[in-house]
């Protein structure tokens, strides 16, 4: 393969919980906080409609949740010190409504959801029922830079086998609607609901693509091509692809360690795309049971390893994934970063594992959310 590019760029989204500082319960102030904090909570704002990393904060589908983009950097030391201050700067304005910012990717505490009011939304609450009622799990989508739509689509057919195994490692979410849902990431499950989300077939081409998404909006899959809920996808605006399988993160260090891990998988798949390596032709099924696996256990049983259609032990498939892309890595001076809070991650458990422990203390959820205010902006 021919030599690695050193300065693809990165940036990071994240979605976020506004709770009750007392009870742990989530709050509908979205729209308030953003305004606060000084962002712009237009029409058509927050996922579900783009899908690009231009810096700010916005408000999303849920008035519980509120969204963050860092700015486009290729440091990854910057783009922690942008979460940091991004996360304190919605923490403040939160603090002004009486409420505390949550890095949790779903609410351990019951809750009945109340949309954000934007004509979109509305539309798809009405077309997807509960689906869009009961939905309220906050992630973490990572922006790489590519250099051309060719480029993505290469990019989008070779990192498929990978993708499960980022699920596991940001496992954030195991309580739901005031239980424990058995899964490390329950957000995972929630959000698969959505007929549009999820893995993809092989593209092979940008016109490929191109019909997938079209399919997609004509069947009714997706509203518009906003919703178009791919594990991975193809910005609309700008040279990037958008990971999307991860829980937010309790923890930056954590959301650091995904970005870093992100923009190996694209260098080294577009390296394979440049040589003419084909994608691995991984059927469907074995995707979706690596994803469903990744969620149910993260870091704490075994995976899949879609390449073969085994199980192996997690961290076992974890350093399969460090070996692929260590090339990319150290290229681009990322390798010792990494590895080193990958290292932390297997220590001390997952987001997931941090969750259930402060549970175990005394068995209240509410222990849970104040653990985890404190650790978000920690």
């Amino acid at each position: 393969m021919g030599s690695m590019r050193t300065d693809r760029t990165i940036g990071v989204e994240e979605e976020l919980l506004l709770v009750d500082p007392a009870t742990g319960q989530p709050r509908p102030a979205g729209d308030e906080v953003v305004d606060s904090a000084g962002g712009a909570a237009g029409d058509d704002a927050g996922d579900d409609a783009g899908d690009d990393v231009s810096g700010g904060l916005e408000h999303e589908l849920k008035r519980e949740q509120v969204e963050l983009g860092t700015e486009v950097h290729r440091e990854l030391d910057d783009i922690g010190a942008n979460l940091r201050a991004l996360r304190r700067r919605l923490a403040h304005a939160a603090e002004q409504h009486g409420l505390r910012l949550a890095a949790l990717a779903t609410s351990p505490l019951p809750v009945e959801p109340k949309g954000t009011t934007d004509e979109r939304y509305e539309r798809m609450t009405r077309l997807y029922g509960m689906t869009a009622r009961e939905l309220l799990c906050n992630g973490c989508h990572v922006h790489v830079a590519v250099d051309s739509v060719e480029e993505a689509v290469g990019v989008m057919d070779r990192v498929r086998p990978w993708l499960a195994v980022l699920t596991a490692l940001s496992a954030n979410s195991p309580f739901w609607q005031g239980g424990d849902s058995s899964y490390a990431s329950y957000r995972q499950r929630v959000w698969s609901r959505w007929p549009s989300a999820g893995p993809s077939e092989l593209f092979g081409d940008p016109a490929g693509y191109r019909r997938a998404i079209d399919d997609m909006v004509e069947c009714g899959a997706a509203l518009d091509e906003g919703m178009a809920y791919l594990d991975i996808r193809a910005s609309r605006q700008y040279p990037t692809v958008e990971l999307r399988v991860f829980d937010v993160c309790l923890d930056v260090e954590d959301a650091v360690l995904l970005a870093g891990l992100a923009r190996g998988l694209v260098e080294t798949a577009a390296q394979e795309w440049r040589a003419g390596q084909p994608a691995p032709s991984v059927r469907m099924e074995v995707l979706r049971g690596a994803a469903w696996r990744a969620g149910r256990f993260g870091v704490s049983a075994d995976l899949v390893d879609p390449l073969t259609a085994t199980t192996v032990p997690a961290q076992q498939q974890i350093k399969r994934l460090l070996a692929h892309i260590a090339p990319a890595l150290q290229a681009h001076g990322d390798l010792d970063a990494v590895s080193t809070r990958l290292d932390d991650v297997l220590r001390r458990g997952t987001g997931a594992d941090v969750q259930r422990a402060a549970f175990a203390q005394r068995g209240e959820l509410a222990d849970v959310v104040t653990d985890a205010v404190g650790r978000t902006l920690r």
